[in-house]
């Protein structure tokens, strides 16, 4: 599966384009704009972008209005095709979020409800129930997600309600092109609902891409053979930025050996999740990371931990954006791609990663645990390579059997020889590949 070899980068369109917050009705090409940075996402190693929605919706785009239609504020299906087209001359494949769960109350089949009530032939599209009344008084009662009414709850059990997104999954792929799909809140997908899903994109071919969205409790529930390819590691994120605030490496390293360590009850050595420092929906790194040092050092544990590494938009050079100012902070537009001394170094992590079969493949061990630093292990096909982080601000030496004498640096090609012990400066990172 390409996916388990590659490095995304999110975008959220509305924010990213400078889109209005609500729907204007007005259809404007701003999302030509993602093919304007085409070349900065290939340069900086990044080989798949997901897109979060992009479809006609009333507002953030998680309403959806017409899963078949480009949001008017964003362009029209020839400019996002075009966008597509650009973006696979690059190298970079495509994945789109797919909202299943739940639509917009200006959904077409939703409206023809809302005005013909019992005699509309989409009333079992959605739970609803003509003994009650909504809070937008509808003259009937209908589940939102969460108690969010705002989102009307789909119906995925009614097979013409599967049959709709499953043809318009399929003008996707064939208007666009597109190579995988990421399932918004995908703990509350029927599972009969993923099976099929499975089975309709594999009719594309074994390398179309499923990704949910997943908080907590068992991964496994969801991801394996006839469900979802992978899921996002939320765990490992709070793990991640955690860790480096309370100087406590102990936290993201026994969560990665619980998540794909060397013992028996290991819960998901051989799954490829996505793993991310920030998205579309919690505070950006630069923002939440109490030491600025750590930021660069963050992107080594991200890109040396077992997972599919993603980078949110504008997060490469250290734009920061707190959740507590709303959503609107995090999902801001940027007239240009930026570049400073993160983004080459997050740059040439990506390349090691993309590269390195034990980095996209590899087992996990710890060899070297203290609160401010460790070092980890990932072997894959004979390839052995060390992920040595020191997140403190003074120097340490790693004394440990490195089982070989000599490595190269995957980041700065510089050798490394561990006789007399391995120096790690302050506040730095290596990826140090063993010679036999």
């Amino acid at each position: 599966m390409w996916a388990y070899e590659s490095v995304f980068y999110q975008i959220y369109p509305i924010g990213f384009c400078g889109a209005p917050r609500v729907n204007d009705g007005i259809t404007v090409p701003r999302i030509r704009k993602a093919a304007d940075w085409a070349k900065h996402i290939a340069r900086l190693g990044c080989n798949a972008v997901y897109f979060s929605p992009i479809f006609e919706s009333d507002s953030h785009g998680y309403d959806t209005r017409d899963f078949r239609k480009v949001d008017c504020r964003l362009g029209t299906n020839a400019d996002f095709a075009a966008v597509c087209e650009t973006l696979h001359e690059h190298g970079i494949k495509v994945v789109l979020d797919g909202v299943f769960n739940h639509v917009g109350r200006g959904f077409w089949a939703f409206r023809d409800v809302q005005e013909k009530k019992w005699d509309s032939p989409y009333k079992d599209w959605f739970h609803i129930s003509f003994e009650g009344n909504s809070n937008y008084n509808d003259g009937f009662w209908y589940e939102g997600w969460e108690g969010h009414y705002e989102l009307v709850k789909l119906n995925l059990r009614n097979p013409d309600v599967v049959h709709h997104l499953f043809d318009c999954i399929r003008l996707w792929k064939e208007e666009f092109g597109i190579d995988g799909l990421r399932l918004d809140v995908a703990y509350c997908l029927d599972k009969d609902f993923l099976r099929q899903l499975r089975a309709f994109c594999d009719s594309f071919g074994s390398d179309f891409f499923l990704v949910g969205e997943l908080l907590h409790g068992d991964y496994n529930q969801f991801v394996g053979d006839g469900l979802l390819h992978s899921c996002t590691n939320y765990e490992c994120y709070k793990g991640l930025y955690s860790s480096m605030n309370s100087y406590n490496l102990f936290e993201i390293t026994h969560s990665l050996l619980r998540q794909f360590g060397p013992e028996n009850w290991t819960l998901y050595r051989g799954r490829h999740l996505l793993s991310f420092v920030d998205n579309h929906d919690v505070t950006r790194v630069a923002s939440i990371l109490q030491n600025r040092r750590h930021l660069p050092l963050i992107y080594a544990l991200l890109f040396g931990m077992p997972g599919i590494p993603c980078i949110y938009y504008g997060s490469e050079w250290g734009a920061e954006g707190n959740k507590q100012q709303g959503d609107d902070a995090l999902r801001p537009s940027f007239d240009a791609p930026e570049w400073n001394a993160l983004t080459d170094t997050i740059a040439a992590m990506a390349k090691a990663h993309r590269e390195s079969r034990a980095l996209c493949y590899g087992d996990f061990r710890q060899l070297v645990l203290t609160n401010r630093q460790c070092i980890w292990e990932r072997c894959a096909d004979g390839e052995r390579v060390l992920i040595a982080v020191n997140i403190d601000d003074q120097p340490y030496t790693a004394h440990f059997d490195a089982k070989c004498g000599r490595a190269v640096d995957l980041i700065t090609g510089e050798p490394h020889d561990f006789g007399g012990g391995s120096e790690l400066p302050p506040c730095s990172a290596f990826f140090w590949k063993c010679e036999r």
